[in-house]
């Protein structure tokens, strides 16, 4: 009787320190709540205010700056006055647009219409964009927000604002936060993951060429699960050989959920 109860003792002891360990040793991931899809009356903006939006927009849900930044990661924008023209008269350049305006929206749209050389996908020949689909995935700007960008290009670049105000109303996701909202639903797919949080966009890990952020395809024999998360919510704690400070978002800990974050540690630490 005595062991039986230093046996139940003891499990009860294991269980309580277990799951004790469970809720306060552990980070707790708590996403962060969908932005709101907030109206804005288009009709009633200025210009000023709309090249504002843009650079919002540019700065934050495009998350354009990863690239085109200081670091030479993708073409400078700050040319495009002259650039434009250029690569318009380019041999290589196999799109449909006519004028600045038509190759910005194009370059959002459609990156690989013209690859800049020594910017494509490593083995393409530049014939392949990393860069992402703006208007799709999980950046998917409306046709206003592609505007808006659009202008704050223009104007950055001391060109002539040729886009116009759309009259409509058209949704513009915003940071705000509403308690009131209704989560989404958590992917089971780690291709669904990937997908969503764009990190073929940076990283190489299987067939895809991203370069702005270090090769991922043998990622799991180098390193343990332990270095992985850390390196995903807190991208800045390790540095790569090669690679510069605030190259990836230190939010993807408020945007992903707990299980997506397992289950992209269970696939990133069997690329062997």
């Amino acid at each position: 009787m005595r062991k039986f109860v230093t046996v139940i003792a003891f499990m009860v002891v294991a269980i309580g320190l277990f799951a004790g360990y469970s809720n306060f040793g552990i980070p707790q991931i708590e996403p962060a709540p969908p932005p709101i899809e907030e109206k804005i009356d288009l009709g009633s903006m200025t210009m000023d205010q709309y090249v504002a939006l843009g650079e919002r927009l540019f700065n934050g849900k495009g998350t354009c700056k990863l690239c085109h930044n200081s670091l030479g990661r993708a073409p400078a924008l700050d040319a495009i006055s002259t650039n434009a023209q250029e690569r318009l008269d380019d041999p290589r350049y196999e799109g449909e647009a006519t004028n600045t305006e038509e190759y910005l929206i194009e370059s959002l749209v459609s990156p690989s219409a013209f690859v800049v050389a020594g910017f494509g996908k490593k083995g393409t020949n530049d014939t392949e964009s990393p860069m992402p689909d703006a208007s799709s995935g999980s950046i998917s700007f409306s046709q206003a927000e592609l505007t808006a960008v659009i202008a704050y290009l223009q104007d950055n670049a001391g060109l002539e604002i040729t886009v116009e105000i759309p009259s409509d109303l058209e949704p513009v996701i915003e940071d705000d936060e509403d308690e009131d909202a209704e989560p989404r639903e958590a992917f089971t797919e780690i291709r669904d993951i990937v997908e969503n949080f764009d990190c073929e966009a940076c990283h190489t890990i299987t067939e895809e060429a991203g370069d702005a952020g270090p090769k991922l395809s043998t990622i799991g024999a180098k390193r343990d699960r332990d270095y992985l998360r850390r390196a995903l919510l807190n991208p800045n704690a390790d540095i790569a050989e090669g690679f510069e400070e605030d190259l990836m978002p230190d939010d993807l800990g408020q945007q992903i959920y707990a299980s997506e974050l397992e289950i992209l540690l269970d696939y990133l630490t069997a690329l062997k």
